[in-house]
C-alpha cells in the first residue's frame, strides 16, 4: 500500500483556542512514498474576531483580509476529504491538532483522530535528532541547508512546503528501506571466463580524494546529528 502523508500547518488569531482563539489559514501538502505529488490543501478563514497583536505581527493576516474569507465550517468537509487516512507530520503538532479539534468541535465533526489516527511530531524528532539545539522550523532549514529566504512571515503553505523538505532531510537515512527490487523475467546468458584470466586494474585513491572524501563524511555527519562511523 502507498505510503501517504500529509504536511499539515496552520495560523491562528493567538495561541490558545480554549481562550476562543480560531484558526485563520491551514494549508497542507501531499507526499506519496517520500515523493510530493503536487495535490495541495490551502484555505484563508474568517476567524469572525481580530488576531492578538503578537500573532498579527508573526502572521500578517489582518482582519480586513480575512473579512471575505469563508468560516471554518463551511471549508471542514473539504479539508476531512483531503487528510483522511493520511499520516499528519506537524511540527509542533499539539499546538495545531488542539486548535483543529476544537474547530472540529464547533463544526460538530468528530475529532482530527478519527481520520487520521497517526500524527507525527516533527518538533519531538528533532529534538530527539539535536538536543540542546534550536530546532524551529528556520532553525532546521538552516541546519539542513534549506533555502527559506522566502519566509519573512509565518505562512501555513510554505511552512508546509518547507517542513516536507526538513522531514525528507531528517529521515533520508530511510530512502534506501524504501527501494523495491525489480524482478527481471528476462533470462540473460553470461559468457564463461577463466578466472586465471581475469586481470583487476587497482587504482589507489590520490591525496586530493582521500581529503574530498573526508569533507563530505564531516557534512553527512553534521547534517545527521552524529554518523555512526564517527563513534
Amino acid at each position: 500500500m502507498a505510503a501517504r502523508q500529509i504536511f499539515l500547518d496552520t495560523e491562528t488569531t493567538g495561541l490558545d483556542p480554549k481562550l476562543g482563539h480560531r484558526v485563520i489559514e491551514v494549508a497542507g501538502v501531499e507526499m506519496v512514498n517520500r515523493r510530493l505529488t503536487g495535490k495541495h490543501f490551502h484555505r484563508y478563514l474568517n476567524p469572525g474576531r481580530d488576531s492578538e497583536e503578537g500573532a498579527l505581527q508573526v502572521h500578517g493576516l489582518t482582519t480586513e483580509f480575512l473579512s471575505d474569507k469563508p468560516k471554518f465550517t463551511e471549508i471542514a468537509d473539504e479539508l476531512l476529504d483531503y487528510i483522511s487516512g493520511a499520516e499528519l507530520i506537524i511540527h509542533n503538532a499539539p499546538f495545531d491538532v488542539g486548535f483543529l479539534d476544537s474547530e472540529l468541535a464547533l463544526a460538530r465533526k468528530k475529532r482530527l483522530k478519527t481520520y487520521c489516527p497517526e500524527v507525527t511530531d516533527t518538533l519531538r524528532m528533532a529534538k530527539d535528532l539535536h538536543p540542546g539545539k534550536r530546532n524551529g522550523l528556520d532553525s532546521l532549514c538552516d541546519r539542513y541547508q534549506i533555502d527559506n529566504s522566502a519566509r519573512t512571515l509565518h505562512g501555513a503553505l510554505l511552512d508546509a512546503e518547507l517542513l516536507a523538505e526538513v522531514y525528507l532531510a531528517m529521515t533520508r537515512g530511510q530512502n534506501s528501506l524504501m527501494i523495491e527490487a525489480e524482478t527481471v523475467s528476462t533470462e540473460v546468458r553470461v559468457p564463461a571466463f577463466k578466472r586465471g584470466e581475469l586481470k583487476l586494474m587497482v587504482l589507489r585513491a590520490s591525496v586530493e580524494e582521500i581529503a574530498e572524501h573526508e569533507a563530505q563524511l564531516v557534512e553527512i555527519d553534521k547534517a545527521s546529528g552524529g554518523a555512526l562511523w564517527r563513534t
